[in-house]
């Protein structure tokens, strides 16, 4: 991670500003782990909305493995943006929509409608409104029974946590006091307000977990 709290620089040799894509190292070694899980979880074809795309890394690899599926990649930051943007149009890919703007903090996003939300390693580098923000605002736009994926890592009750990830706790909080590893446990209370329930819990290489969320029916009338 970066010095400013981004998980992404700009590669050695370039002159910021030359080229507009960024490089998150961890993309590399995590995608295919996370792509396994998605082969399970997501629909067969539809749209997939990323929330927090980041560099755009993970778009580019995911819409390249499930071409039948349009993916809607997004992230707050305008760098970012301009990075998912020049790594989609040189990818050669038609499944790849422009970022959008989106903010899950705020109440109004700019999508209407999504088949499945995927988001990689933001809870913990967010502050907590931002992961209450997200099960808001997708409870407005996901059916009954589309997937909702976090992936990164989590703390668990009953379950110790890897000194590694302690470490990486202690140095999120040190950085920014609303920033880190959120606890499994709160999530699927916040989850359940907003009408979902945890489907699957996959444990990941390097004390990482996707859990995956499903939007529950509404009840029915009496």
């Amino acid at each position: 991670m970066s010095e400013d709290g981004r998980p992404w620089f700009v590669e050695d040799g370039r002159t910021p500003g030359a080229d507009p894509r960024l490089h998150a190292p961890a993309t590399q070694r995590n995608r295919d782990a996370i792509a396994d899980v998605l082969a399970r979880e997501l629909p067969a074809a539809g749209l997939v909305l990323e929330v927090a795309s980041g560099s755009g890394e993970h778009v580019i690899h995911f819409a390249r493995l499930f071409p039948a599926l349009d993916w809607q990649p997004s992230d707050p930051d305008a760098m970012a943006r301009a990075s998912i943007a020049a790594w989609a149009a040189g990818s050669g890919l038609s499944n790849i929509r422009m970022p959008l703007d989106i903010d899950t903090a705020l109440p109004r996003w700019p999508i209407d409608r999504t088949d499945a939300l995927l988001c990689i390693n933001m809870t913990h580098i967010s502050p907590w409104e931002a992961t209450q923000g997200l099960f808001a605002g997708a409870a407005g736009i996901m059916a009954p029974g589309a997937p909702l994926i976090l992936y990164g890592p989590f703390l668990q009750a009953n379950v110790e946590t890897a000194p590694g990830n302690r470490a990486f706790d202690a140095q999120l909080r040190a950085r920014d006091p609303r920033y880190g590893l959120r606890s499994v446990e709160d999530i699927d209370v916040l989850a359940a307000r907003h009408g979902f329930a945890r489907d699957a819990l996959h444990p990941m290489p390097a004390n990482n977990l996707t859990l995956v969320y499903r939007l529950s029916p509404p009840p029915p009338r009496s």
